[in-house]
């Protein structure tokens, strides 16, 4: 069974993704992002990487930093912050809102 939520990006990160704000995605059943391992449960840590291979369209390396995102971009999980939900190992769950602000400004 897939997992939809939605992605939201601001601040400057839906440059990243072709200007648009708002994405409603469907994440199919299993995952293949692991290499030694298929499972069934999306953390954030594997929704970076379709992230990465699926809605960025340039500059990849202005997200993310190894496998998470750079510093300087706030990840909110169902309007919290993520560091209250466990960051990279939060489980998605159906419906959560995910949001991508960038703090990082040119001067």
């Amino acid at each position: 069974m897939s997992l939809k939520i939605s992605l939201n990006f601001g601040g400057g990160a839906e440059l990243l993704v072709d200007k648009i704000k708002k994405h409603n995605i469907e994440l199919p059943a299993l995952i293949k992002y692991l290499p030694d391992c298929q499972k069934e449960k999306w953390t954030i840590r594997e929704l970076l990487l379709w992230i990465k291979d699926n809605l960025l369209k340039e500059r990849p390396e202005l997200f993310m930093q190894g496998e998470s995102v750079r510093p300087g971009i706030l990840v909110l999980v169902n309007d919290a912050d993520w560091e209250l939900c466990g960051e990279l190992e939060y489980e998605l769950q159906a419906n959560d809102n995910i949001m991508f602000i960038s703090t990082l400004h040119g001067g």
